[in-house]
């Protein structure tokens, strides 16, 4: 290891997992093309490309809400100029795992509010699903959710424990948000490390608006369904990334207000009359969905979108009531899950995690 002003005086802390460092205190190969381009690099040099990164950031209007803060509610999203770098093979295991994962939550959902064979089994206790504030009474029995997909967006949150190996922190079903500022983590880093990311064959992340769209384009049997983004609106924390997602898919940012139900058909409002829509991509919590079955004092939703979702009229994505396989409580259950749908061991595991009142 080379002895520069930038790495000299680092030091490894023990029992941990580090990214650059191997045991020996040497840099990991996947490193090689960074460590490379730092050691010819100055630490003020990088202190200006981080400065850089936080104009860029603000200029762009990057920045997520914090309403109980007292310095300023407007955020700049946390960004390490120096990349983490997963290698193809501990992606491979990533993305396997997540299939998985993602495959059994949504047997497990369908399962819940339908058979619930899960609970007949003995699986999963009856009383933690009923009492859970997630679990949705009004898609129990009889709700068709086109093609038995309830999850088609998820954000899988990941920790790299002690031992090198990835456990799942938690899964993010409802409303997940974050992509955007992963795609804008991507070009700033173009921006600061011009040539740095071809050179280390890094894989492309800018096609996932063309994908998303695409993948909500094909739960209709129409050729071109009318495809909406429901934002709360622009006090939301991620509002900047309902913007851009919209802007990058080219469909329509839409709020509860732009929107009405007739005859059990969502229309949006346009200056040419009403526009039907086949497909909402939603970003607005279950319990401001639809102010005549839950939250009636809710304006962020559309009365009646429910009635007309039960109808086959419209897709809403994600699916109502898929909060219950994102609760806390149902976490701990998810391993059981894989094993008893899809009878394989887990690739992933959950981090350490106890159930208060159980003895498992």
């Amino acid at each position: 290891m080379k002895d520069n002003n930038l790495f000299s005086n680092y030091e490894k802390l023990a029992s941990t997992w580090d990214e650059m460092y191997n045991d020996n205190a040497e840099f990991r190969s996947q490193y090689d093309g960074f460590i490379k381009y730092l050691e010819n690099t100055s630490p003020e040099k990088l202190s200006k490309k981080e400065d850089l990164a936080k104009q860029l950031f603000m200029s762009q209007g990057v920045t997520f809400t914090v309403y109980n803060d007292n310095e300023g509610i407007e955020k700049i999203f946390p960004f390490d100029i120096v990349p983490r770098v997963i290698t193809a093979a501990e992606w491979q295991k990533i993305e396997a795992g997540i299939k998985q994962r993602l495959k059994a939550l949504n047997l497990f959902i369908k399962d819940i509010y339908n058979e619930q064979f899960i609970i007949k089994d003995g699986i999963i206790p009856g009383e933690l699903i009923y009492s859970c504030p997630n679990f949705l009474r009004e898609m129990k029995g009889g709700v068709k959710v086109p093609y038995d997909v309830y999850v088609h967006i998820s954000g899988v949150d990941l920790i790299r424990n002690n031992d090198g190996e990835f456990y799942v922190l938690e899964d993010n079903l409802r409303t997940p948000s974050g992509v955007s500022y992963m795609l804008e983590n991507r070009e700033i880093s173009k921006r600061l490390f011009p040539g740095i990311l071809p050179k280390n064959n890094v894989r492309s992340v800018s096609d996932y608006p063309n994908l998303l769209y695409k993948k909500l384009k094909e739960l209709s049997n129409l050729s071109k369904p009318n495809i909406v983004l429901l934002t709360p609106g622009i006090y939301n924390s991620a509002y900047y990334e309902h913007t851009t997602l919209a802007r990058l898919m080219g469909i329509e940012l839409v709020e509860g207000s732009d929107l009405v139900v007739k005859n059990h058909f969502v229309y949006m409002k346009t200056t040419n009359g009403l526009k039907q829509v086949d497909i909402i991509y939603r970003r607005v919590d279950d319990d401001y969905l639809d102010p005549l079955e839950f939250n009636e004092k809710s304006v962020l939703g559309v009365a009646g979108i429910m009635a007309a979702y039960r109808k086959g009229n419209v897709n809403i994505v994600n699916a109502p009531g898929t909060g219950i396989a994102d609760d806390k409580a149902i976490y701990i259950y998810v391993p059981d899950m894989i094993k008893y749908y899809l009878d394989e061991e887990p690739l992933l595991k959950n981090i350490e995690t106890y159930q208060l009142g159980s003895t498992r």
